[in-house]
Parts: C-alpha cells; structure tokens; sequence
C-alpha cells in the first residue's frame, strides 16, 4: 500500500511543480535550473531532472560514504516523467495571463509540493536525490528541513542564474517558503499515513487469519 501513497506522492508534486512553471512567476531553483538547461540546451525538463538525479546520486553517496541509491534514479524517472505529463497536459489548460491568477496557480503549485514532497518522502521508498541531500544535510549539520532545504535551494539558485533559468518572485517565495511549507506538512503527512498503512495491515491481517480459519 505504501508504494501507492509513494506514487501518488510524486504525481502530487509534479503537478505543483508544473503549476508554478506554468504561472509564469518564476520557479523553485531547482527547476529553475532545470528549465534553463531545457531551453538553453535541449531535451525536456523531466530529461534533466533524471539527468542531474544521477550526478546528485553520486554527491550524495560521497557525503554518506555509502554506496549510491540507485533506487533514486527509479523515482527521479517516475518524477521526470510526471513533469513532461503534467506540463503536457497544462500547456493548453492552464496559461494565466493576468497578475493574480499567477499568483493564485504559484501559490497553489507551491502549497501542492510541499504536501506531494512530504508524502512521498514518509513512504520511505528512494527519496528524490534532491530530496534525500536536504535530509543528509539536515543530518549533518543537526539542523531542521527548513535550513537545509533554503541552503539547497540558495545553490541551485546560483546555478539557475548561470543558465537563465526562470528567475522571479516566484523563485524568492520558493526560497523563502518552500522549506517551511515542506516542514509544515512533514508532521501532518506522517500522522496521515501512519494511519491509513497501519488500517491497511491491520485489514490484511484480518483478512488472512479469517482465510485461515476457513
């Protein structure tokens, strides 16, 4: 059950990502970086999302001194294909023009990643690489999602910069909300699943014992 939530977690959150992409704000760094290789190098954003996945794979191994997760090259595809979907189908369905539907569509995105982000990540299942670095630098430095994931989104900022990436307002409320947002949501999600897989076990228990008893 709990690879349904991981799944379903990961479409939640591209969909939010594709929101704030499509508002025309500015994105979250890391997709601002994202966006510019897209436009400024060629092949789709969910391309580079699997594609710097794999480098950050590898940065984080050498922080952990651990071997690689590969498993996170599975869900960085599952999430680059979720984006090239949802950008796919929005392209057409959602193109605010006036000031405040952008914001409602930015807000809305960045509310829905840190609800999809935090839910994928309580399954347990091969984080995002990005995502799974924001937890090794949280456990380095002893500090919360909050600080390691605003210091994360400060480097892709940078990054994003150097490939004209989609920098506005939006990429600041990202940076200065997104790991609050994330942070927020972490306890809500936990306590959610934690209900519904431990309803889900004690069901399936049930039923095998009634199979047996049979």
């Amino acid at each position: 059950m709990k690879y349904v939530y991981f799944v379903l977690g990961i479409l939640i959150l591209t969909f939010g990502i594709s929101l704030t992409i499509q508002s025309d704000l500015g994105t979250s760094p890391f997709d601002a970086l994202l966006v510019g290789l897209s436009i400024n190098v060629g092949l789709t954003v969910g391309s580079w999302e699997i594609i710097i996945a794999f480098i950050l794979i590898c940065c984080n191994s050498l922080l952990k001194r651990q071997r690689p997760e590969v498993l996170g090259l599975l869900t960085a595809f599952i999430t680059g294909v979720g984006i090239d979907m949802w950008l796919f189908l929005l392209h057409n369905l959602i193109t605010p023009e006036l000031w405040f539907n952008k914001v409602v569509c930015f807000g809305i995105g960045l509310v829905v990643i840190g609800f999809g982000t935090a839910m994928y990540l309580h399954t347990n299942f091969a984080p995002i690489p990005v995502d799974r670095l924001t937890l090794i630098i949280q456990e380095l430095t002893k500090t919360n999602i909050f600080f390691s994931r605003t210091f994360i989104y400060l480097v892709f900022l940078i990054m994003a910069l150097i490939f004209n990436g989609p920098i506005g307002v939006g990429t600041l409320l990202t940076v200065c909300l997104g790991g609050l947002i994330l942070n927020y949501f972490m306890p809500v999600t936990k306590k959610i699943l934690d209900r519904k897989l431990t309803h889900s076990r004690t069901s399936s228990n049930y039923d095998k014992e009634k199979s047996h008893s049979i």
